[in-house]
């Protein structure tokens, strides 16, 4: 009886991580698909235009973790290169990636591992330490959106400030809110 009980409890925990693992799997793909969606809702304003991406960076890593929340941006920007419209205003191929907003594209997957891995040690349970981490998060990818945009179109410091990340703070921080809600809300 004890010899089957353990079985029995080691099939069903077995069950259980291979359910987590294949439910987290279908997330990272639905935060992919939601992050090529989100490039379609966009606003032009210059040579970056403001979208619903960064929203889904920030759950993807609070909710899927260091691990999926990186392969889920890894995945959106994979689908990119190799020619799916999931860029902002449907564009895709590796040029995107050397071009003006590459930098903000290639920050969404470093964004997610940072979040995720914050949200891994600390939880995301409380809603102020999600808006901690996707503070972070927004950090990284504007250092490094910002920085290529600089480099790309050859612009000062400040010139690539002024239009790559000063117009996208308020809404930006209005995500991470709505974000932060969310996912303290959402347990894996």
């Amino acid at each position: 009886m004890a010899l089957t009980k353990s079985i029995h409890m080691v099939n069903n925990e077995t069950y259980n991580m291979n359910s987590l693992h294949l439910r987290k799997m279908v997330f990272a793909a639905l935060f992919a698909a939601m992050t090529a969606v989100g490039a379609y809702i966009t606003i032009p304003i210059g040579p970056v235009p403001i979208t619903m991406q960064v929203m889904f960076v920030f759950l993807a890593g609070a909710i899927l973790g260091k691990k999926w929340g990186t392969i889920s941006m890894l995945v959106y920007v994979l689908l990119g290169i190799i020619g799916l419209p999931v860029f902002a205003g449907g564009a895709s191929g590796l040029g995107v990636l050397f071009g003006p907003t590459g930098g903000y594209i290639m920050g969404f997957i470093l964004a997610a591992f940072v979040i995720g891995t914050l949200s891994d040690q600390k939880g995301t349970s409380v809603f102020r330490l999600n808006v901690a981490f996707m503070v972070i998060g927004l950090a990284v990818i504007y250092v490094i959106g910002v920085s290529q945009l600089m480099i790309v179109a050859q612009l000062s410091p400040m010139q690539a400030i002024a239009a790559g990340m000063l117009p996208f703070l308020i809404g930006d921080f209005l995500k991470i809110i709505a974000a932060a809600y969310i996912a303290s809300r959402y347990e894996m």
